[in-house]
């Protein structure tokens, strides 16, 4: 599972509002956990066995260190205290440090040397499994995991290194440059450029995969999201668009058909 995203995560300021607005946007269900101090979501879709992404509430102490509503991306990697104290040696931040989730295993959250966050996770089952994850490729999943580096070169060479990825195909984007997809093993997972002057900071961002794109750019205004930018079609025939949900959390959409 090294190098894998295994999970994907929001941190919302308003989980019923979030919760009506995706459950509307991309058909999920909802199972609710109990946590110390909060109600954790998972959301789910029919055919899988466990939740396909998950929603907490962003925390007060998160709200004074001026975290904005986000999604978030976990990587799933042999040993957590490990790579937290590589990413910090290469230069990058251990953010968060490496704690347990009983029950489901032990993640860090982590920046590499630009500025872009992610977590890290190492799965532990009770039964000492890695357990069952959610695998990309269906409606209501994540299809795509997208890097805007500061610099995408270097940031190829500290992301390949740590988690095994592979160059895929290269995209000449013209005045923007080159866009890098990668994969780990035969299964291509997501890309990398270098981000745009206007963008404040290096980021992750993430691509949910619906049936067709334009009724899901429409549904995303009717609900009160914001489309920033598409419907428009991509090398490869998908169509994306990026959006903002109501409570402010970036997201992306894809999808084989207009």
């Amino acid at each position: 599972m090294h190098g894998s995203f295994i999970w994907h995560e929001l941190m919302t300021p308003d989980p019923e509002g979030a919760k009506a607005f995706y459950c509307e946007l991309i058909g999920w269900g909802t199972e609710e956990t109990q946590m110390p101090g909060f109600t954790y979501t998972s959301f789910t879709l029919p055919g899988f066995s466990s939740g396909v992404a998950g929603m907490m509430p962003l925390m007060p102490d998160m709200k004074e260190q001026g975290v904005p509503p986000n999604w978030t991306g976990y990587i799933a990697v042999d040993d957590v205290d490990a790579m937290a104290a590589d990413y910090q040696k290469a230069g990058g931040t251990i953010c968060r440090p490496a704690e347990d989730i009983p029950g489901i295993g032990r993640f860090a959250v982590v920046a590499d040397p630009q500025g872009a966050v992610v977590c890290i996770m190492t799965p532990k089952m009770p039964e000492g499994g890695t357990g069952e994850w959610p695998q990309p490729g269906s409606v209501g999943t994540v299809g795509w995991n997208e890097l805007m580096a500061g610099d995408w070169e270097k940031a190829w060479d500290f992301y390949s290194a740590r988690f095994g990825w592979e160059k895929d195909m290269a995209v000449d984007m013209d005045a923007m440059g080159i866009y890098q997809t990668f994969k780990l093993g035969d299964r291509g997972i997501g890309g990398m450029m270098t981000k745009r002057p206007e963008m404040p900071m290096p980021y992750w961002g993430f691509y949910f995969i619906v049936p067709a794109i334009d009724a899901a750019v429409a549904k995303v205004e009717e609900l009160g999201g914001n489309v920033l930018m598409g419907p428009h079609q991509v090398p490869g025939g998908s169509w994306i668009a990026a959006c903002q949900d109501p409570q402010g959390a970036y997201f992306n959409l894809t999808s084989g058909s207009r």
